[in-house]
C-alpha cells in the first residue's frame, strides 16, 4: 500500500513533508527545499493531517526539546474523515507554544495519470528560452534547475509555466504562474498536465499544494480533477 504505484494519503503526506524542506541527520527540518541559492529556513513547526493516517509532526532544528515535547502532547486526530477547509482547531495551542503569530495552512494535492492537457504545452528547456519575454525576468535564470518545466505558448512567447520548484527523487512539487490576460483558458492546467508526465516518467511522484485564501489555485485543483491528500500547517 505504500508504493509509489498505490501510495496511501498518509504516505503522500510524508513525501510532502520531505519535499518541502531539507532536513539535518536527526530528522530535525533547515531549510525550504529550494532549488535557488537564497532559499529561506524552514518553518518551526510543521503539522501534515492526512485525509487518513496518522498526522506528519515536523521540527526545525533549533526547537528545543521540551518544546518538542509539548507539541507533541497536543491532541490531533489520528485519521481526517474530511479535510478541513481552513487551519486546524488547534492552530491557537500551536501558536502559544511558539509564541508566534506567523502561520500559513493549506491543502496539498496528488496531479492523477488522468489529467490531461487541454491545450498545447511543450517542454520548456533552454533551447526554447528565446520564448521567455519579459514578463517572465526570472524564469531564463532558473531555468536549468526548475526541469521539468512545461508551457504554454501563444505567439511565439510564454503565457503559461509549470516547474519544480521543489525536488527530491520520490516527489515533486509544482509552481506555476499565468499572465493575468490568459488566465482561465486552461492554460495553467494544460502545463501542469504536461510537466506532472515529465515526472512521472522520472520515477517521482507530482504534487501540488497552496493555502486555503488563494482561490484561484484552489480553482485550478478543483477544475483539474486534482487528488486532495489532506492539509498542511506551518508555524514560524
Amino acid at each position: 500500500m505504500n508504493s509509489l504505484h498505490n501510495p496511501t494519503t498518509e504516505t503522500l503526506m510524508q513525501l510532502h513533508a520531505d519535499v518541502l524542506f531539507t532536513y539535518n541527520a536527526a530528522g530535525r527540518m533547515l531549510q525550504a527545499n529550494e532549488p535557488w541559492a537564497d532559499r529561506g529556513p524552514a518553518p518551526r513547526f510543521f503539522l501534515g493531517l492526512p485525509v487518513t493516517g496518522t498526522p506528519v509532526r515536523r521540527y526545525r532544528d533549533d526547537v528545543p526539546e521540551a518544546l518538542v515535547q509539548a507539541l507533541e502532547a497536543v491532541v490531533v486526530p489520528e485519521a481526517a474523515a474530511e479535510v478541513p477547509n481552513g487551519a486546524p482547531p488547534q492552530v491557537m495551542q500551536y501558536r502559544q507554544l511558539l509564541q508566534s503569530a506567523r502561520w500559513e495552512a493549506g491543502p496539498s494535492f496528488l496531479v492523477p495519470e488522468t489529467l490531461t492537457a487541454t491545450a498545447p504545452a511543450i517542454h520548456l528547456t533552454t533551447e526554447q528560452i528565446a520564448m521567455i519575454g519579459p514578463e517572465f525576468p526570472w524564469l531564463a535564470q532558473e531555468l536549468d534547475i526548475v526541469q521539468p518545466c512545461a508551457a504554454v505558448v501563444q505567439n511565439g512567447q510564454v503565457v503559461s509555466v509549470c516547474r519544480s520548484v521543489r525536488i527530491t527523487a520520490t516527489a515533486h512539487e509544482a509552481g506555476i504562474d499565468t499572465l493575468a490576460p490568459f488566465r482561465g483558458k486552461g492554460y495553467a492546467a494544460a502545463a501542469l498536465a504536461l510537466w506532472a508526465a515529465r515526472v512521472r516518467d522520472m520515477g517521482a511522484l507530482p504534487l501540488y499544494s497552496t493555502s486555503w485564501n488563494n482561490y484561484a489555485s484552489r480553482s485550478l485543483a478543483r477544475k483539474a480533477g486534482l487528488i486532495c491528500y489532506g492539509s498542511t500547517l506551518s508555524v514560524s
